[in-house]
């Protein structure tokens, strides 16, 4: 059973939250941010991505951008940019995506559930993504940004949320993706209660997105933990911050592949070797969407395909094989094109879901790519399945929208 509390968070004043809000540190580059950053020096970038206050071309590990960042933290603060509430909260967080809305509880997750294998992780880590967040959260004594975890539905959880949004929100507005935000803060003592006690009878959660933030904010925290011979595990750094949501309003989008070359075969060729594997239809130059589970779209040479694997090529009994990701990599990536490692070959690239369709023609078409390959979007029940067996997930095959919010409240270690 997992284990959840409520924290003093540091938030900004209602009027300067579209000021300090930003997108997640990982979604953008540093000039992007230099560039969304410009004349606002509230913008929590300058704490996130703080290598924008240096000259362009400034190494974001450099020991003086972490530095920066520490100083930029300390400013808000001075400033009222960020304060922090006197007493101790769970919030709710809502994020309203093309008419879709999604509730999650913002709290405190505990490092041990993550060290016993109660948090449950889908993908692996890079060590250096790990050394730089760690670095960071070390440095600033805080979890900046959240982890987005997901939950078995609970009724009664759902019941609580229902009924603090009835009231006014204590932050409500539209980014400039589109993508509505809206927080209220939890301050009734008997539905704090209430969610710490169903939490505890939850046996799991799972990371949809931030397993490097998570990482990062355990080894922080047992770093803490091993340094203080006065340590009781009531430490604000036994746990890091994280936004809940159940797992029944989450939406996963598809994750795709463009390939720069077809390993010297020719377009004809291709297809025909294609076809051991999968019924191939042409279907022209409209683009063409994945329909249901193994089926694909293929985007070559100026025309759609629908790719649909044949019996034998994949196992829905067993949570690894029977993900489309798999029967396109070992089928078409590996078998065909000799791409045998997602990770580092430089062959292969990947197109996140929001980006379209239309994002993987206008690769093709500009000759930066040969090919393209749609897939249906991952389950939420499939990820589920695939963290409770213990297995890891093929790189880059969930795409979860809408991104958490930065900035919105943030959690100090002590």
């Amino acid at each position: 059973m997992v284990k959840v509390k409520p924290f003093k968070g540091i938030r900004p004043p209602k009027d300067l939250v579209e000021k300090v809000a930003s997108r997640p540190y990982d979604v953008l580059n540093s000039e992007e941010a230099r560039v969304e950053a410009e004349g606002n020096p509230m913008s929590l970038y300058h704490i996130i991505k703080p290598e924008i206050d240096f000259e362009c071309g400034t190494d974001e590990h450099e020991e003086k951008v972490y530095l920066k960042a520490v100083e930029n933290f300390a400013k808000f603060r001075e400033n009222g940019w960020l304060q922090k509430d006197k007493t101790e909260h769970y919030y709710v967080y809502a994020q309203t995506m093309n008419g879709h809305t999604q509730y999650g509880i913002v709290l405190c997750a505990y490092i041990d559930d993550y060290l016993t294998g109660k948090i449950k992780k889908h993908e692996l880590t890079r060590k250096d993504k790990e050394e730089d967040r760690m670095k960071h959260i070390r440095m600033t004594n805080a979890n900046m940004e959240p982890v987005f975890l997901a939950y078995p539905f609970q009724p009664e959880l759902d019941k609580i949320v229902s009924e603090v949004i009835k009231n006014k929100p204590e932050y409500d507005f539209k980014a400039k993706d589109g993508i509505i935000h809206s927080f209220w803060i939890i301050d009734d003592k008997d539905k704090m209660k209430k969610i710490t006690e169903i939490f505890d009878n939850i046996p799991s959660l799972y990371i949809a997105d931030g397993h490097h933030r998570t990482a990062a904010a355990v080894a922080v925290g047992n770093e803490k933990k091993q340094s203080n011979p006065s340590h009781t595990g009531n430490e604000e750094y036994n746990y890091f911050m994280a936004v809940c949501f159940p797992e029944n309003q989450l939406r996963i989008m598809d994750y795709n592949r463009v390939v720069k070359d077809l390993n010297h075969l020719t377009d004809e060729e291709f297809l025909k070797k294609i076809s051991e594997y999968f019924l191939v239809e042409k279907k022209g130059k409209e683009i063409y969407q994945p329909n249901k589970l193994h089926n694909f779209s293929l985007y070559l040479a100026g025309n759609w395909y629908s790719l649909t694997a044949k019996e034998g090529t994949y196992n829905d009994a067993d949570p690894i094989e029977g993900l489309d990701v798999t029967v396109l990599s070992h089928y078409i990536l590996d078998n065909i094109l000799d791409i045998k490692d997602l990770r580092t070959d430089k062959r292969i690239d990947f197109v996140g879901g929001i980006r379209g369709l239309g994002e993987l023609k206008k690769l093709v078409d500009s000759g930066k790519m040969k090919a393209a390959f749609a897939l249906y979007p991952v389950s939420m029940k499939q990820l589920i399945a695939i963290a409770d067996s213990g297995n890891i997930m093929p790189p880059k095959t969930t795409w979860f929208e809408p991104k958490l919010r930065s900035g919105l409240v943030i959690h100090e270690l002590e």
